[in-house]
């Protein structure tokens, strides 16, 4: 069979999906990211064929702001379907396509190949209400927010009326789909290598070279960007009551300095500046540690020497790094938000905290460091790795769903 993988920043969730069927001689699978995407992709399967596209052009700064995004989509659809054309006219004509629709990529495919098997991989779908926006009042969302949120899904709308079927990770992200369109989705996580992601003795040095051990009360926060989305300003408010109550406590966090989801704040300032000002004088600056963006392995050893693993976001996409925090036998603090509610239960594999309240974060996380709880910490850990294994395992869960997914959508391919 002929598949095809579209999306911008491949291999994004198709990491273990595409290199899994490209490992049957049986298959021709072909990729197609932007260039500055597929530049940095190894260690994929060698029967994985990259093709990259070159970056497009971004909006006309003359064009409406509700349409900058939609115009830059097209763009990128342009780029994309130039290469379709080209595959289309070397006589490669794919079974199947998946394809993220976030950014425009899968607007003109069913154009160059009509017969070809269209199938979505659908992340989130914005609404005014009752999801990401207007959840955080410290964060206020107009009006003209509003009305441009309806535009944004413009492209995703224009994707999903060719589509054949589609896939979303989560129940709650599924959900958040216009109803038109659910039937077609399955639910299906992109999975966790858990045999790789898993407990065991680790050691993280610190940049004051410290070393840091599973014996250490270790507090642990994670987040690709420190921004409001994912808790961060709630998270940092916390930390002057943990560092009051705990003065052996080591707060490690994860993360860089850009803006992935939330509103940027002003130029020359960041939401980790901010906070720290913010909390200035009430915290030990010695004892609250900024790794920034780190290996895959050294994330891993942070997880693993963690003491109490504070989770926490917004209504929208469910992080894969909370599966991993629970893979790895974390002692999680959530957010009682519906994305996490999907997968953590209070008291069962992890404890759940309001969104908004640093008093609740700190009061659970001291608590997660009691080490005269021992017991009952410890049977959350296994109960979250058991959730995580029988759940979101990439081996065998995840992958054997995925693949019999794509088995069933070639089946229904037209003769």
């Amino acid at each position: 069979m002929r598949l095809l993988f579209i999306h911008q920043n491949f291999p994004g969730q198709f990491k273990h999906l595409a290199p899994a069927l490209a490992a049957d001689p049986a298959n021709e699978v072909v990729a197609l990211g932007d260039e500055q995407a597929i530049a940095r992709c190894t260690g994929l399967h060698p029967r994985l064929k990259l093709l990259a596209y070159p970056k497009p052009q971004g909006a006309s700064p003359q064009t409406h702001h509700y349409l900058r995004g939609t115009e830059a989509a097209v763009r990128r659809g342009q780029s994309v379907v130039r290469l379709l054309m080209e595959l289309k006219a070397r006589g490669f004509v794919p079974d199947l396509v998946v394809v993220h629709p976030g950014w425009g990529e899968a607007l003109f495919v069913k154009d160059v190949f009509p017969q070809t098997r269209l199938v979505l991989y659908l992340e989130f779908y914005y609404r005014a209400f009752g999801s990401d926006v207007n959840f955080d009042r410290e964060y206020p969302t107009s009006v003209d927010d509003v009305f441009r949120l309806r535009i944004k899904n413009t492209v995703q709308l224009l994707s999903m009326e060719q589509a054949d079927a589609a896939i979303s990770p989560t129940h709650w992200q599924a959900a958040q789909f216009p109803p038109l369109f659910r039937e077609r989705i399955t639910v299906m996580h992109d999975g966790i290598d858990t045999r790789r992601v898993a407990p065991g003795d680790a050691r993280i040095t610190l940049p004051d070279g410290r070393v840091l051990t599973r014996q250490d009360p270790v507090v642990t926060y994670v987040s690709r960007n420190l921004e409001p989305y994912r808790g961060f300003h709630t998270f940092m408010r916390a930390v002057p009551a943990i560092h009051a109550a705990r003065p052996d406590a080591q707060v490690v966090v994860i993360g860089g300095d850009e803006v992935s989801y939330s509103r940027p704040p002003p130029p020359g300032e960041t939401y980790r500046e901010r906070h720290l000002n913010e909390i200035a004088g009430r915290f030990d600056p010695a004892r609250l540690h900024f790794l920034g963006r780190v290996p895959y392995d050294r994330y891993l050893d942070v997880l693993r020497v963690s003491s109490a693993h504070l989770y926490l976001t917004y209504p929208f996409v469910l992080s894969w790094s909370l599966i991993e925090a629970m893979a790895c036998g974390c002692l999680l603090v959530a957010s009682r938000t519906p994305p996490v509610e999907e997968v953590l239960r209070d008291g069962v594999n992890a404890r759940l905290v309001d969104f908004f309240s640093p008093d609740d974060l700190a009061r659970c996380t001291l608590e997660a460091l009691d080490a005269g709880k021992a017991d009952a910490h410890q049977a959350l850990r296994h109960q979250a790795r058991a959730d995580a294994v029988a759940g979101y395992d990439l081996a065998s869960v995840c992958l054997p769903r995925l693949l019999a997914f794509v088995n069933g959508q070639l089946a229904r391919r037209p003769d």
